[in-house]
């Protein structure tokens, strides 16, 4: 893990790697409490029989915006951004779902820092964002996420 107190230090990751969290499960519990915070129960979601026998991926998936919900706490195993009054989530460019992530499957971030500017002393970082999946060649999604972070000097 990384460790970032001020813009200088998050600056000197500028087109960098960032670092890669921990390995995450994504079980049917999980799927099925996503689905009760977001009202989305489609079958291939939650029917694990229906998905299993007309689905095409032999077993449920996870939704979409789960995987990206799971964002802020893997992006958190991969750095610590001390020091801070506020941080905002900013924005999301260019994400691309490119795979399914099929129930009991693993993922994991793997980040990088694409761009960093000062603001009048809110720094706004962009950070490439790739969630892998366990085993597979084609990540679960790709993109960039935003952040303002108002460090306290």
């Amino acid at each position: 893990m990384i460790i970032i107190k001020n813009y200088a230090e998050f600056e000197s990751y500028l087109g960098a790697g960032l670092g890669i969290s921990d390995w995450h499960t994504i079980d049917q519990q999980q799927i099925n409490r996503f689905a009760d915070a977001t009202l989305d129960y489609q079958w291939i979601h939650t029917d694990p029989a229906r998905a299993k026998s007309e689905g095409g991926f032999g077993a449920t998936i996870a939704h979409g915006y789960l995987t990206l919900s799971l964002l802020p706490y893997l992006w958190e195993q991969i750095a610590d951004i001390q020091n801070l009054k506020m941080q905002i989530n900013y924005g999301i460019e260019n994400l691309r779902f490119a795979q399914a992530v099929v129930v009991d499957s693993r993922v994991r971030l793997k980040a990088k820092l694409n761009t960093i500017v000062n603001l009048r002393g809110v720094t706004k970082a962009t950070i490439n964002v790739v969630l892998e999946i366990e085993g597979e060649k084609k990540p679960a999604y790709t993109g960039d996420v935003v952040f303002l972070y108002h460090f306290l000097e």
